[in-house]
């Protein structure tokens, strides 16, 4: 069974940043591709960003860009997601999941597996 155990959450203000990873084991592959979602209270989960394990294809959505940089270590099964520039909107529970497709329309089509989710605070 494919499990993803995410850290690297916290508190930061305004400004700061911080770097998440997606920890994955039970994959029979090397091929893969992994999401970072976010929601926060009274929302909708939305997506993030999203890379292929071999570092193929990162893609953002518009508010995360040049701000966020994700990246894959095939070899220790991780993905990471650098924060940068954080603002009180990227306030939410950060989850990472395996996903069908990595592509910039933002159609990633989530598999039911998914990380613990890692709180992420952001404030002034």
């Amino acid at each position: 069974e494919v499990q993803l155990v995410e850290s690297g959450g916290g508190l930061v203000q305004v400004g700061g940043s911080l770097r998440l990873s997606c920890v994955a084991s039970g994959f029979k592959t090397d091929y893969y591709a992994i999401g970072w979602f976010r929601q926060a209270p009274g929302k909708e989960r939305e997506g993030v960003s999203c890379i292929y394990s071999t570092g193929e294809n990162p893609n953002y959505v518009d508010f995360v860009k040049g701000r966020f940089t994700i990246s894959s270590d095939n070899a220790k099964n991780s993905v990471y997601l650098q924060m940068n520039n954080l603002n009180p909107e990227d306030t939410a529970v950060y989850y990472c999941a395996v996903i069908r497709y990595c592509g910039p329309n933002n159609h990633w089509a989530p598999y039911d597996i998914w990380g613990q989710g890692i709180q992420v605070t952001v404030s002034s």
